[in-house]
């Protein structure tokens, strides 16, 4: 009668030992971790999204890459794991997506999972000072003058950083030249955004252009918003890669950054959806 219950309660354990591994097991794989590579000016924003979207979907793990756009179309193009990419230009997808034009896309990458591409934000480049404004920067017009006298220090985006490229489109229209400003010493340069927003934060410089979502998130004043015909249009496209091992989950995701949960967060710091919206 004891062998009958030892080997009874051996068997109960063990079964429920089983039970335990295969529920484990289940649980471990039905875990996402989605690798979304995004620009650096999405920082905030998406941090805070990741809070909302682990309620609404537990199993999934958002882990994210911020930078520029061009050093992130880079890793994507030299291998680097990613699922969704979400950039600051429109140029950067480009050179990814082999429907783009071949002059855009001149190495014919295919990486971006086409029907799943949108326009997904709108931004705002801005002129942006210290406190203070201590040089009294007025505005772009104002900027320009400034510049050619050699009068102040100003902080852009390099030139494979989309922010870099719109300021670039901005001394365009203003007939600028930016290589003589650079080596008359009134520019200094920043590898992302957030680099830029940091020397106008520390005064660094006396002036800087960012995009507004910046601004509003470092706390810098607004002086002045280029207009369209200073540089265009500011999209945020975004896809799901081909290259991707979750991409349902990162095209829930990307579903998810167009609903109203998420466009509510993105409104806060100035963003505006660049799609029709629901």
């Amino acid at each position: 009668m004891k062998k009958i219950i030892i080997f009874t309660l051996t068997t109960i354990l063990l079964l429920s030992a089983v039970a335990c591994t295969r529920k484990s097991a289940a649980k471990t794989a039905g875990n996402i971790e989605l690798i979304i590579f995004a620009a650096a000016s999405m920082t905030e924003t998406l941090e805070e999204i990741s809070g909302l979207y682990a309620e609404a979907s537990p199993n999934v793990t958002l882990v994210f890459n911020f930078d520029s756009s061009g050093t992130l179309k880079t890793q994507i193009q030299e291998g680097a794991d990613c699922d969704l990419f979400i950039s600051a230009g429109i140029r950067q997808v480009d050179q990814l997506d082999i429907t783009s034009s071949p002059n855009v896309n001149t190495e014919g990458l295919d990486f971006i999972l086409e029907a799943s591409r949108i326009n997904l934000l709108e931004n705002k480049v801005a002129l942006v000072v210290p406190e203070g404004n201590p040089k009294s920067v007025g505005s772009f017009y104002d900027l320009a003058e400034k510049l050619k006298s050699g009068s102040i220090l100003m902080a852009m985006g390099n030139s494979d950083v989309p922010v870099g490229q719109y300021t670039q489109m901005i001394f365009e229209y203003f007939r600028l030249n930016e290589v003589a400003l650079s080596i008359s010493g009134v520019l200094t340069y920043g590898t992302n955004v957030k680099e830029v927003t940091t020397q106008v934060v520390e005064a660094s410089v006396d002036c800087g252009i960012v995009y507004s979502t910046d601004a509003f998130s470092a706390g810098l004043e607004i002086i002045d918003t280029a207009t369209l015909e200073m540089c265009g249009q500011v999209i945020y496209p975004a896809a799901v890669l081909k290259t991707s091992k979750n991409s349902g989950a990162a095209q829930a995701f990307l579903d998810y950054l167009t609903g109203d949960e998420a466009i509510t967060v993105f409104r806060k710091v100035g963003f505006s959806p660049a799609f029709t919206e629901r």
